[in-house]
């Protein structure tokens, strides 16, 4: 229901299409729903309006009712009281009050011939039939007319199985532009969670250069040195190999929560680095070792640390990286690539952390 309110529709991917004409809409729609249906990964297609259905009309004829002297209010008035009812007074029950409304019989408004002797008052005092003012008819007709910016509209939605957001909507809307034809007057819009996936990359995309900028800063300021702090931060592309490698294996597709995911493990790859630099840096200064020795007594006093750390954050995801219930489709993808990107911190940082502190220092000290 929320992403519903949001986008406009519940489903992965939904193409909205809006203009003046219902018939119109409707037959594009039909258009696009066989096209979609073709498209690698599509699932639960459907339009999201229902057709047309019957429904009982009532066209009032002006020139038969201005013989007789009725005003269309008239027998529009006396249709909602017969078919609809219409509140005529009011009961109470101590502080509680209902309105007690008046309509006619079952047996005189459920059958066309029923509804067409309802006897309309006239000028003179005369009661005509409802018959003989209007047309009563059963005919098809829009069950849900929906408007999105001021103007009928029409979605047809689909779910994504086995293949990626992003690369199905690119494969959908080419097959749409060379497809379908909108006349004048008519647009498309590209809706559901889909939508959702383009605002957080376009968000991302400035978001996490500007994230990653403030941590290089924070470390800077920590260690005072550049060096130090790109040290630091080679913890993160060590903890994307991971993620992205448990999404493979998993088979999920990218989505907001994976990227979401990338970013909570950025905490947790650059905390693991501060772990092994601050540790190694102590080494040298206060029990001044050699860089080698350092090096090796550093990583190997911050083994258990580091175990620990990701230890307890991977036994918190786990749930969540197998859950199948409500609400796992967000908790998946997003508890996934933490738990990859983890294992990845894990092995990576303990592994290629203390080589290349090495070989920064050892280059530092070669050049001075």
């Amino acid at each position: 229901m929320v992403m519903e309110a949001v986008t406009g529709s519940s489903a992965d991917l939904a193409v909205i299409m809006s203009g003046p004409d219902l018939g119109v809409l409707r037959a594009k729609a039909d258009q696009v729903l066989k096209m979609l249906r073709q498209v690698p990964g599509a699932a639960d297609t459907a339009v999201e309006q229902e057709a047309d259905q019957p429904q009982l009309q009532i066209e009032i004829d002006r020139q038969e009712a201005a013989r007789y002297g009725i005003n269309v209010a008239d027998i529009q008035g006396v249709v909602e009281l017969a078919i609809g009812g219409r509140p005529v007074s009011t009961m109470f029950e101590g502080d509680r009050r209902f309105d007690i409304v008046v309509r006619y019989a079952p047996e005189a408004r459920s059958t066309m011939a029923g509804i067409g002797s309802i006897l309309i008052p006239a000028a003179s005092g005369a009661r005509i039939p409802l018959s003989r003012v209007a047309e009563v008819k059963v005919a098809s007709g829009a069950s849900v007319i929906s408007r999105r910016e001021n103007q009928r509209m029409i979605g047809v939605r689909t779910n994504i199985r086995g293949r990626d957001q992003g690369s199905f909507a690119a494969e959908a809307q080419r097959r749409f532009r060379a497809e379908v034809r909108l006349p004048r007057g008519y647009k498309v819009d590209w809706g559901g969670q889909f939508e959702n996936l383009n605002r957080a990359r376009r968000r991302l995309a400035w978001i996490l250069p500007i994230t990653i900028l403030l941590i290089f800063t924070i470390l800077y300021w920590t260690f005072d040195s550049v060096r130090k702090a790109a040290l630091v931060l080679v913890s993160v592309p060590l903890s994307i190999v991971g993620g992205v490698a448990a999404l493979y294996v998993r088979g999920i597709p990218f989505s907001v929560s994976a990227a979401v995911g990338f970013v909570s493990l950025f905490g947790v790859a650059v905390m693991s680095g501060v772990l092994f630099v601050t540790e190694i840096h102590r080494q040298r200064t206060e029990h001044d070792r050699p860089l080698r020795e350092a090096v090796l007594v550093g990583a190997s006093n911050q083994f258990r640390a580091l175990l620990t750390l990701v230890l307890v954050a991977m036994l918190g995801m786990v749930p969540a990286a197998f859950a199948k219930g409500i609400g796992s489709d967000v908790q998946r993808p997003l508890a996934t690539v933490v738990l990859g990107g983890l294992i990845s911190t894990l092995l990576l940082t303990l592994l290629a952390m203390p080589g290349l502190y090495y070989l920064a220092e050892g280059h530092r000290r070669s050049r001075g």
